[in-house]
């Protein structure tokens, strides 16, 4: 059975120093980036049935590797345990620093606004992003929140890297001044 133009074995040529660079720079640990890209090259083998070839193989290893990398921070993140975590110190207290569990039961805390405060940046950011011109907004999205690789947003919008960059940085300065002016 043909595994849908997958070819195992070229990867490590054709892949491993783009996957590790990818790798390396969300996790900033060269050990943890070689094992993450070993762990996604294992799994694109034992998926490799799954493999539909709407994607370039490239493409598919990053989706992979971008798993990893999730999996990796949650692995470390669950091993970690709530009482360690945190939190910076209040402008209440004289003390330099809260754990999490006396925050959520302190009256006086502010943390309880947070999760509304987020929920109306969020809106905020949605409304501001609305108002940029089509292209910009659509750049922006698929690059800043989609997390989209700069040659697949080329490829799908017909411009050049350089006008993707020209265009977000242009969508970050508009968002700027209207989170400025709506938000702040």
């Amino acid at each position: 059975m043909e595994i849908n133009n997958l070819n195992p074995d070229k990867w490590v040529d054709l892949y491993a120093d783009y996957l590790f660079n990818y790798a390396v720079t969300r996790v900033s640990d060269a050990e943890i980036a070689k094992d993450l890209v070993q762990d996604t090259f294992i799994a694109g083998l034992k998926s490799a049935k799954n493999f539909k070839g709407d994607a370039a193989e490239r493409t598919w290893l990053i989706a992979i590797l971008k798993r990893k990398v999730i999996d990796h921070y949650r692995k470390i993140n669950s091993k970690k345990g709530k009482a360690e975590v945190r939190m910076s110190y209040s402008s209440q207290t004289d003390a330099e620093g809260d754990w999490l569990e006396e925050r959520i039961a302190d009256p006086n805390s502010n943390f309880e606004n947070d999760a509304l405060e987020n929920e109306e940046l969020g809106l905020a950011i949605q409304n501001c992003i609305s108002k940029l011109p089509k292209k910009q907004a659509q750049v922006f999205t698929m690059k800043t929140i989609e997390g989209m690789e700069t040659e697949d947003i080329c490829n799908a919008l017909g411009i050049n890297a350089s006008n993707l960059w020209v265009m977000i940085h242009r969508a970050r300065t508009g968002l700027m001044g209207c989170l400025n002016q709506n938000w702040f």
